[in-house]
């Protein structure tokens, strides 16, 4: 018997599971807070572009607001909101969610633990993710990693293998590829280093990700920013744990080898053309995650008596950038060299 599925708040990421999900045959409804992508999705369903190949797939949609909360429940949930959503949304949702149902967080950041704590942690299961796409319109989607370059680290908060985590990799194995984790924290952790080293600084040069690494100073702050994390991680008690595919074996070396190889990987997979999450929220006048990569890496820091400037330059500049009193251009890199300096 299928689960009852819901992704929630469905932009690129979640209307790339959601609509993969409906193609495999899932009992899924897709749930967004914006009215025009949901109305967009229930006349014409979504628009995917994968490597210039396109597909209209027909998914069954709601607003926010239709749910029903004696009617509605579901056995899981996968949440792709934006971290700065997710308190509100976790609230808004728990009614919905089944007593033995779970949600799975496919977001960037730490998000299981404000998550958590909300709807219970043996409801919580944990993703560490590599999907990239784009969304400018509603319900028309630019997928850049395509299936056998999207993929999934699942783990119980625990660290324990149960046979609902193995259920939820199946599931997911209709999007990318999936791989099971008993450190999923240390996964996650990894995920952050490489998300602090290239989103924030990409929104505030207004730079492709490829096109930062080509130049030899940017690619150097690019590494000096997972460095930090590395040291406040270490410092916390997060393991490094390979991501992307990538094998114990791709961790010999210096941690500058070990970052720039991840960084590497994850440029090849999304392609050059790729712009990330923080670029396009920022291109679009939009708050950004960036409280959450680099903001989340000098709080933690903080605990950890741990200076992280890098990563507080590309806090503050991005700020500056995310409320208009900076433009984003190649120039701002001089600007972060100065603050820490």
């Amino acid at each position: 018997m299928s689960k009852i599925i819901a992704v929630l708040s469905t932009g690129a990421i979640g209307s790339c599971v959601g609509a993969d999900l409906t193609r495999a045959g899932h009992d899924v409804v897709l749930i967004d807070q914006w009215p025009a992508h949901v109305e967009a999705m229930k006349s014409l369903g979504l628009h995917i572009t994968i490597q210039g190949e396109e597909a209209q797939i027909p998914v069954r949609a709601l607003h926010l607001g239709e749910l029903d909360p004696y009617r509605d429940l579901f056995e899981i949930v996968f949440l792709t909101a934006k971290s700065y959503d997710t308190v509100w949304i976790v609230h808004y949702i728990k009614p919905h969610l089944k007593p033995d149902g779970v949600l799975v967080s496919i977001q960037n950041s730490l998000n299981d633990e404000w998550i958590a704590p909300i709807i219970g942690y043996q409801r919580d299961v944990a993703s560490a993710i590599e999907l990239s796409a784009e969304m400018y319109e509603p319900g028309r989607i630019k997928r850049n990693t395509d299936h056998s370059r999207t993929w999934f680290a699942l783990g119980e908060l625990h660290g324990r293998f149960t046979s609902r985590l193995e259920e939820i990799a199946q599931i997911l194995g209709a999007v990318g590829q999936t791989q099971l984790t008993s450190n999923i924290w240390g996964a996650k952790w990894t995920k952050l280093t490489v998300n602090s080293m290239t989103q924030g600084i990409s929104g505030i040069l207004g730079m492709l990700e490829w096109e930062m690494v080509q130049d030899p100073k940017i690619l150097e702050f690019c590494v000096k920013l997972g460095k930090e994390c590395l040291e406040v991680g270490s410092a916390l008690g997060y393991k490094v744990e390979p991501i992307f595919g990538l094998k114990p074996e791709d961790f010999v070396g210096s941690s500058d080898d070990v970052l720039k190889n991840h960084l590497t990987t994850l440029l090849s997979h999304v392609g050059k053309s790729a712009r990330n999450s923080t670029l396009q929220d920022l291109m679009k006048g939009r708050q950004s995650e960036i409280d959450f990569m680099n903001g989340l890496v000098v709080k933690k820091g903080e605990k950890a008596k741990i200076t992280t400037p890098c990563n507080a330059a590309v806090l503050r500049l991005g700020k500056q950038v995310e409320d208009r009193t900076l433009k984003p251009d190649r120039s701002n890199f001089t600007s972060l060299e100065r603050l820490i300096a």
